[in-house]
């Protein structure tokens, strides 16, 4: 054997030795994603019908939500109608105000007239009272002039 051969002998049996050193981590991490593989498939599993039911729940929540849309343009019409009649009862009642004001002057107009002639007449005898006390009042005090004037000759 030469020389060449034996170094090629030694290379061979490192190599085999390294081949033997790496299989161990190998066959641990085959392991390792072994036991991954199995967890993953595990979790595809569980969550499968989990899904399912997501699935579900959202199918329905959007049949709710239909349902509610339904319901709110059946709300948005019924209101579209109290507007109207909101509308309606707004021109009625302007309508009565305005009778109102109609009525009420056609009515305090010959109300006001018969106030306005009580109002004179009471001011006028009071007038008249006030002048007939003051012309009683100037003729008392005539009199106490004259019969002053007569007792101081």
């Amino acid at each position: 054997m030469h020389p060449g051969e034996i170094a090629a002998l030694i290379a061979a049996g490192a190599f085999v030795m390294l081949v033997l050193v790496l299989a161990v981590p190998i066959l641990r991490l085959r392991h390792t994603v072994d036991a991954a593989t199995r967890a993953v498939n595990d979790l595809t599993d569980r969550t499968s019908p989990l899904i399912g039911d997501v699935d579900a729940t959202v199918k329905a929540v959007n049949e709710a939500l239909g349902q509610v849309h339904t319901t709110l343009d059946g709300v948005n019409l019924q209101l579209e109608r109290l507007d109207t009649i909101t509308g309606h009862a707004q021109t009625v009642t302007a309508n009565v105000a305005n009778l109102s004001t109609v009525v009420a002057s056609a009515a305090s107009s010959p109300l006001v007239r018969v106030a306005s002639l009580t109002y004179g007449v009471r001011k006028a005898m009071a007038n008249r009272r006030k002048a007939d006390e003051e012309a009683e009042v100037r003729a008392r005090l005539k009199e106490q002039r004259r019969a002053a004037r007569r007792g101081s000759r």
